[in-house]
């Protein structure tokens, strides 16, 4: 009968790299979110949609801005943290991702193709957090 030792702490594997894809990924999303963010705050207080049915809606650009600003610096922070495998960020960046791509599907038909990128970019990194986030600690 053989023994398996095995130590408190988890082996790192390969799998870690996608804890680094996904700390590169929140970076350039952040990075473009704050670009968006004050792109929207420093332009145009208001922005009109035409409706299939012909109908009008008002769209407030500078809460969108301000939303769009406030994310991408919460996620370059998170990104930073997410690196030094802190539970605590990977459970922050679940959620903020999260938020984020819900913000990516509100702005659907503004932006479709963008807003699909964002989106499976954003699965991607609530993957690679959960799954494989723990190995960076070790």
């Amino acid at each position: 009968m053989t023994q398996t030792q095995t130590s408190g702490q988890a082996q790192r594997t390969g799998w870690v790299g996608w804890v680094y894809f996904a700390a590169v990924v929140l970076l350039i999303g952040a990075a473009i979110d704050i670009f968006y963010g004050i792109m929207a705050i420093v332009g145009p207080n208001t922005a009109y949609f035409v409706g299939p049915q012909g109908g009008v809606a008002k769209f407030d650009v500078a809460g969108w801005g301000w939303w769009s600003l406030i994310v991408g610096v919460v996620m370059v922070v998170l990104a930073f943290f997410l690196l030094t495998g802190r539970t605590w960020a990977r459970v922050l960046v679940t959620i903020v991702v999260a938020l984020n791509a819900v913000g990516h599907v509100a702005s659907l038909p503004a932006q479709p193709w963008w807003s699909i990128v964002m989106i499976a970019l954003d699965v991607l990194v609530i993957y690679a957090v959960t799954v494989h986030g723990r190995e960076v600690r070790s």
